[in-house]
C-alpha cells in the first residue's frame, strides 16, 4: 500500500524533483503538490495524507501560518509534517525540529529524504 506524500512549496520545481526523485526509487509512494498553504488546505478538505513536506518561506501564507491552521484542525492534527526550507538559522531550526516531525534544508539529497521519511511513517501512530 503506498505512502500519500503532500508537498507544500511556492516553487514548482521542488515539486517536480522530489515527487520525481521519491517515485524514482520507490514505489511506495504517491506524491502530491500543492504551490502554497492555501492550495494545501483545499487539498486537505479531499484527501488525507500519511505525511506533509512543508515549506517555510512561501508567499501569502508561510510554512509556519499553514502548519498553525494543519493543527488546528482535529482531523489534520495527527499527520507529520517535516519542514523543508531554505532557512538554515538557529530559530527556524529549532522551531522546525520542534514543531515538526523534523526539518530538512534545501538543498537535500533524496536518498536522505526517503529514509527520513520512512523513519518517521514508521513511527507514526497511524502505523
Amino acid at each position: 500500500m503506498s505512502k500519500k506524500i503532500l508537498i507544500v512549496d511556492d516553487n514548482p520545481d521542488v515539486i517536480f524533483s522530489v515527487k520525481n526523485g521519491l517515485e524514482s526509487i520507490s514505489d511506495d509512494y504517491q506524491i502530491i503538490g500543492a504551490e502554497s498553504g492555501k492550495k494545501c488546505l483545499e487539498l486537505l478538505k479531499e484527501e488525507t495524507p500519511d505525511l506533509i513536506l512543508l515549506d517555510i518561506m512561501m508567499p501569502d501564507m508561510s510554512g509556519w501560518k499553514t502548519f498553525d491552521k494543519i493543527k488546528e484542525n482535529e482531523a489534520w492534527r495527527d499527520i507529520p509534517i517535516v519542514f523543508l526550507t531554505a532557512r538554515t538559522d538557529p530559530v527556524a531550526k529549532n522551531a522546525g525540529g520542534f514543531l515538526g516531525e523534523d526539518y530538512i534544508e534545501k538543498p537535500f539529497e533524496i536518498s536522505d529524504l526517503k529514509e527520513r521519511i520512512d523513519k518517521i511513517l514508521a513511527d507514526s501512530p497511524k502505523n
